[in-house]
Order: structure tokens, then C-alpha cells, then sequence
């Protein structure tokens, strides 16, 4: 096919008058050339085959078969690449003033270096030195326009096409020996090297083509994204009566509720709430609080559903799960000796397969029907713990507190409420006049006294509430007394048990009598503690404070006589290393009814003991 395209050029049909299939011409033209024969006298150095077959001159093209010449300028024309395998045979080309011959076809082709960007310049090289522009010209503009020729001294020269594609076409003429006219000198002759060149304006233009590239790949995405954006949300109109009255129609609507109090939100930021309006305002918002039952319901009702589909979720693995075991159950009955035996090879080892597969299945169905069971006990769990009256005990403050809050946030209610009817009275009284007495003033006086009632009403209701928050407080003040007072007492205990000790100390006392004086302070002081821990005892925190528990008690258990905290501490130290002294004792300090401290020693022998003393008070129960 290439050399169908090139054997086409436009060329003076008139000149061709040698053929390329006939080995004595081939080997005339290499004399001329200065060059020896590489066959034998009368040997074809061409095989037929390769040769273009039946080749007429006169039409230039293959007998039969139309080419297509990509050499011809403005078709834009790459010639597609030739089989690897195959090598390309060019032709002679016939110029009025040259003439190119081709390549030997079993010589490599000609190197060329990696393509620059854009390029439309070609290096030529190995230019006879008797070449003219005029010569070159000729040779290739039958690749395409030429813009520039740029020939130097030194038998080279760049030439720069109108376009990229024309470069392909001149790379193509690379290797051809040119010879001027008929002549043998040579200064009259040369082999053609043809090469991309590396030129700014190429370079350039390139540059130019793939910003204005660019710029179109930007305004196409621009114009994708405002097609694809999404529309503006449609403009809030202003407020007055009628489109208040018009909202207010909107806001019971279900189906229109969103739309209203995106618009009710707008106009409340905008600051059209004034005395005249607020009235107005305070049904529109009144009418969107009804909506929250309504969302509830709906939500209660999409949480049945979720609880329903779950059900259906655990009926249909459980089915499934059924089934798999039913499976497992024939693959494993089938893998014994009485079937197992008339089985083939083949059969036993698909048996197999089989059963490892669907037990896999199985085992994964099971695992996930567990975890959703496991879910279910959690549920539960939270539900009961919910009960639990210890928790109950842990948020008694907390919910005085939160009552006290939702008293204070009513009263606040209750207040603009009342500064609303207020406003009303005024409006009322505005217009009323103070001249004439007419049927409309003696119905605006009856709503006048209305609303004188009503506002005394809620009068009333306000300093109820008034009241009952002053008894929440004088309960939360008592309460802080009590703990106030267990504080004191426990600070008074601990000077009492200081000054024993010294007293000890000077008057020499024994170390019996100490110790008697430390057991009976610690015993005053458990008492107390466990009179505040009735009160508020707070429960477990977690299973990890459990396990310690059980861990503290089965050591203690094991010494009777006590054990320092340190001791202690070194023991659970080798269970969890993250565990520290002080939560141990605050754990301890917090059952006063399992564990108990004692201190035993004087002076600088004083020393702090923890025992085990639960089974002591299962004693006296």
C-alpha cells in the first residue's frame, strides 16, 4: 500500500521509462550512482513479489486496483504503517530536474528522532552541494504547501510545511539517493536524510492550538454546568394581610407545608413581626407546631414498618437457614460408608466440594441470624435498664433540674403571652376614640373586659407556677444542706480521729488502745458513709468495674487480716497494667457494705487496711 501511495506522486509520466522488476535497468541505475551491484549479472535483486505487479507507467496504479496517493497536497492523508513483517518497497520518482532513487528494501529503515510537538518543520540532510532552493522545492511540494526553505552551506536544509500531516509525507522520502539530471559527478548526487526539527514557531503554534483548546474544553464545561445546574428557588413575596392569611390557609396543608414555612421563616428573619402583627405571627407559628404530632405519627409509623420488615428479614433466614441445614444434613448422609462406597472418584470429590461450600453458607447465615438476635437482647437490655431504680436514684437531681427548666421556659410563655394580650389592649384603646360612644366601643369594651379576665387568669397561673418553682428550689436547697452538713460531719470526725491520735501519742498509750481508737472512728465513719449511701448509692458503671469488684473481693477474701491499698494495687497491677491505686480506692470507697478501712499501727507504724466484710453484714442481717 505504501508503495502503491508513493509510486503515485504527481510526476512527469513522460520520464518514466525504467522499471523497477527488470534487474538490468536496476543495475545501470547503481552504476550511474557510483555504487557496485549487490546481485549477480542477469540475477533479480527483487523478487516479483514484492515488486508492484503489472505496473503500466502510463496510469501509475496497480492493474485493477485504483491507489489512493497520500502524497497528493490538501487530501490530509497519513499513510498507514506497513506490516512489520513485509518490507516496504518504494519506486523510483521521476522529477523534471532530479530524479530519487529508492532505498535498497533490505536495508534497515532510517532513523529518526522523537517527534517534537506541532511539528511542520523537517531537516533535510545529505543534499547534493549543486542543489538549488528551486530543486528542493520541486522535490517536495509534492508533500504538501511550503511556507519557508531555509538552506545551508553545508548540503542541509529546513523546510516548514503548512500543516503537521505534510511532515509524515516528507519523513517518507528519507534514504532516496537524489541524483541531478543525468549527470554522474558527485557534487550532482546524495542520499536523503529527512528528520523532524525542533522550531519555536512550530513550538508556538502548538502552544496557541492547545490554549485555544483549552479554552474551548472550558466554556463547553461551563456551559454543561449551567445547563445542569439547578434553578433558582422562587423569589418570597413581602408580607401583608392577605398573603398572611393566604400562609396561614397554606400552613394547615399538609402538602403545601414546606413550601409555607420556608416563606414564614423568611418573613420572621426579614423583621416583620411588630405589635400589630404579632398576633397574626403567633397563629401562623401555633399551626406549624401542630405539624410535630403529625411528624411523629408519621415517624412511628415508618419505625412499625422498619420493625415489620425486620421480622419478615429473620422469618425469611430462618427459612433459608433451615433449608441449609436440611442440605448439609443429605451431603453428610451421603458421605457415609453405606452410600459412600458406590460413589466414583469423581462423585465423591463433587460430593465434597459441595458439602465444605454449603456448610461455609450455612455457618455465614447462621453468624448473621445470631447477630440479629444478639441486637434484639440489647434492645431489650437498654429497655430494662431504663428501669432500673438505682439510674432512677443517679437522676433525681438532674430531673429536679429539668423540671425547673421546663417550669421557667412555661413562665417565659406565659409572659409574652401576656405582653401580646397587652398589645392588644393598647390597639384596642387606640382605636376605640374618647368622643363618641357608639355599639361598636360598648362590644369593644365586653372584649376589653374579656381580656381584662382572661390576662387575670393568667395572672393567677403565673403565680402558681411562681410558686411551685420557689418549692422546687427550697427542695434543691435542702438538699444541698444535707450534703453541705454529711460534709461537716465527716471533716469533724476526721479532726476527732487526729486529735485521738495525738493524745495516743503523748500519754503513751498502748498500741491496743489505738487501735481501738482508730477501729471505733473508721466504724463512725463507714456508719455515716453508709447512711449517705443509702440515700445515693451509685450502681456499676460498667462490667469492667464488676469484674474488678469480684477480682478485689475473692484477694480480701484470701486476707483476712486486710491488705494495704499498695498491695493490692502491685496484685492487680499483673491482671491490667492501665489500672491505677486511686480508681481502686475510689471503687473500694464506693461499697461500704462489702469493703471496710481500718488503720492499725501508731505513728509512724499507722497503716491503712482494706477487708472484705460483706459476709459480715449478711451476718447480722
Amino acid at each position: 500500500a505504501a508503495a502503491d501511495g508513493l509510486g503515485s506522486i504527481a510526476i512527469d509520466t513522460t520520464q518514466l521509462n525504467m522499471s523497477v522488476t527488470d534487474p538490468t535497468a536496476w543495475a545501470t541505475a547503481m552504476n550511474n550512482l557510483g555504487m557496485v551491484p549487490v546481485g549477480l549479472a542477469g540475477q533479480q535483486l527483487v523478487t516479483d513479489s514484492i515488486c508492484v505487479p503489472g505496473f503500466d507507467p502510463s496510469l501509475s496504479m496497480m492493474t485493477g486496483i485504483t491507489p489512493i496517493n497520500p502524497m497528493i497536497p490538501g487530501m490530509g492523508l497519513v499513510p498507514p504503517p506497513p506490516p512489520t513483517d513485509v518490507p516496504v518497497v518504494k519506486e523510483i520518482i521521476h522529477c523534471k530536474s532530479c530524479t530519487l532513487f529508492p532505498p535498497n528494501p533490505n536495508l534497515p529503515p532510517p532513523s529518526t528522532r522523537e517527534r517534537p510537538p506541532g511539528c511542520k518543520t523537517v531537516f533535510v540532510g545529505g543534499l547534493p552541494e549543486n542543489a538549488t532552493e528551486e530543486i528542493i522545492q520541486e522535490v517536495f511540494e509534492q508533500c504538501g504547501d511550503i511556507t519557508a526553505i531555509r538552506k545551508s552551506k553545508k548540503n542541509f536544509c529546513h523546510i516548514r510545511f503548512a500543516e503537521e500531516f505534510m511532515v509524515d509525507k516528507a519523513i517518507y522520502l528519507s534514504g532516496y539517493r537524489m541524483r541531478l539530471g543525468s549527470s554522474t559527478d558527485k557534487k550532482d548526487s546524495g542520499r536523503l536524510h529527512v528528520d523532524f526539527a525542533q522550531a519555536r514557531d512550530d513550538f508556538y503554534e502548538w502552544e496557541c492550538k492547545q490554549r485555544m483548546l483549552a479554552r474551548e474544553e472550558r466554556h463547553r464545561r461551563k456551559m454543561e454546568e449551567d445547563r445542569l445546574r439547578p434553578p433558582s428557588p422562587p423569589a418570597i413575596m413581602h408580607y401583608s394581610e392577605h398573603e398572611a392569611a393566604l400562609l396561614a390557609e397554606k400552613l394547615k396543608d399538609d402538602s403545601k407545608f414546606s413550601e409555607a414555612i420556608t416563606v414564614l421563616l423568611t418573613w420572621i428573619e426579614r423583621g416583620e413581626v411588630n405589635r400589630r402583627s404579632a398576633n397574626q405571627f403567633y397563629s401562623m407559628v401555633q399551626s406549624a407546631n401542630s405539624h410535630v404530632r403529625r411528624l411523629m405519627n408519621e415517624k412511628a409509623a415508618h419505625e412499625q414498618e422498619m420493625e415489620q420488615a425486620k421480622e419478615s428479614f429473620k422469618n425469611a433466614l430462618t427459612g433459608i437457614l433451615t433449608q441449609f441445614e436440611q442440605i448439609v444434613a443429605v451431603f453428610n448422609a451421603s458421605t457415609r460408608q453405606k452410600a459412600w462406597d458406590h460413589f466414583s472418584k469423581a462423585q465423591r470429590k463433587n460430593i465434597d466440594i459441595w458439602r465444605k461450600h454449603s456448610e461455609e453458607l450455612r455457618n455465614a447465615h447462621s453468624e448473621q441470624l445470631m447477630g440479629i438476635r444478639r441486637e434484639e437482647e440489647m434492645e431489650m437490655s437498654d429497655d430494662d435498664s431504663g428501669d432500673n431504680p438505682t439510674k432512677k436514684l443517679r437522676v433525681d437531681d438532674s430531673a429536679l433540674a429539668a423540671q425547673a427548666y421546663a417550669l421557667k421556659e412555661e413562665n417565659d410563655s406565659l409572659r409574652w403571652q401576656l405582653d401580646a394580650y397587652r398589645n392588644e389592649v393598647e390597639l384596642l384603646k387606640q382605636e376605640k376614640g374618647q368622643l363618641f360612644r357608639t355599639e361598636e366601643s360598648l362590644t369593644k369594651d365586653q372584649q376589653l373586659q374579656f381580656l381584662q379576665q382572661t390576662m387575670q387568669g393568667m395572672q393567677q397561673q403565673l403565680l402558681s407556677i411562681q410558686e411551685e418553682l420557689n418549692n422546687k428550689k427550697s427542695e434543691l436547697e435542702q438538699a444541698k444542706e444535707e450534703q453541705t452538713h454529711t460534709q461537716a460531719m465527716l471533716k469533724v470526725l476526721q479532726e476527732q480521729l487526729k486529735s485521738a491520735k495525738e493524745l495516743a501519742e503523748i500519754n503513751g498509750h498502748d498500741e491496743s488502745q489505738a487501735n481501738e481508737i482508730n477501729v471505733l472512728t473508721v466504724a463512725l465513719v463507714n456508719q455515716d458513709r453508709e447512711k449517705n449511701s443509702e440515700k445515693r448509692s451509685p450502681g456499676l458503671k460498667s462490667e469492667k468495674e464488676a469484674l474488678l469488684i469480684g477480682i478485689i473481693s475473692t484477694f480480701l477474701h484470701v486476707h483476712p487480716f486486710g491488705a494495704n491499698i499498695e498491695y493490692l494495687w502491685s496484685y492487680m497491677q499483673q491482671l491490667d497494667s492501665r489500672i491505677s491505686a486511686n480508681e481502686i480506692e475510689m471503687l473500694l470507697m464506693r461499697l461500704p457494705r462489702m469493703f471496710k478501712q481500718e488503720f492499725t499501727g501508731v505513728g509512724a507504724t499507722l497503716e491503712k487496711r482494706w477487708k472484705f466484710c460483706a459476709f459480715e453484714g449478711i451476718k447480722t442481717i
